[in-house]
């Protein structure tokens, strides 16, 4: 998670050279974002990612050599935590389903603004989600396709206003304020969350939460 204060490292991939373009230069206009570099394909994605270590991936999730779910299981491979935030002209339900599962941290449509996306790579950096409203119906969409697992987890009041917050986007301190307990708190109820959900981070325990019909 990147320091308060500190400029997230930003790395973006994308084979459309005139919108990759309108991304970059939409981070170098961010005093809190730092390009570290651009890609055009998934290939040359993974080495940049494996040589300059960012804090945040900003992936087209079609791209010709690798796609971003490739890069993203790539770079998982080999250890490397940067968060992952995906870009898509279509949005495909299943897909991102699997994305999010997979431990992507954003998913938004390429029609968003470029301060949107801007302000997603900030919130991803420091421990947040960014879901499009869209893409979060597709999600639903996707969960509703699986139907309802049997085995869903006992959780508590607290645990269920923690799991819809995170759902929300909000960092622990943030839910901290929200529902008037110290974030180390909220972090405890994290833990617990990702042991009963059987994972490992806020993304997948809100993918598996819907997949479970425990988030609405």
């Amino acid at each position: 998670m990147v320091a308060q204060g500190s400029r997230v490292r930003v790395l973006v991939a994308d084979d459309h050279p005139i919108y990759r373009e309108g991304i970059v230069r939409a981070v170098n206009e961010r005093p809190d974002l730092e390009l570290v570099a651009e890609a055009a394909e998934g290939l040359e994605a993974v080495e940049e990612i494996r040589r300059l270590r960012p804090d945040v991936a900003v992936l087209d999730i079609r791209m010709p050599g690798l796609d971003g779910t490739q890069v993203l299981g790539k770079i998982r491979g080999d250890g490397i935590d940067a968060k992952v935030l995906f870009l898509s002209a279509f949005l495909e339900p299943e897909l991102a389903y699997r994305t999010v599962a997979a431990g992507a941290r954003g998913y938004l449509s390429k029609e968003a603004s470029r301060q949107e996306i801007c302000d997603a790579i900030a919130a991803v950096a420091r421990g947040g989600t960014a879901f499009a409203p869209e893409v979060q119906e597709g999600l639903q969409s996707a969960v509703r396709d699986r139907g309802r697992s049997d085995g869903a987890p006992s959780l508590t009041e607290r645990e269920h206003q923690v799991l819809r917050l995170i759902a929300e986007g909000l960092t622990a301190p943030q839910i901290g304020k929200e529902i008037h307990i110290s974030p180390a708190t909220v972090k405890t109820h994290l833990r617990t969350l990702y042991d009963k959900l059987g994972v490992s981070d806020r993304a997948a325990a809100v993918a598996e939460a819907m997949r479970r019909g425990l988030l609405e």
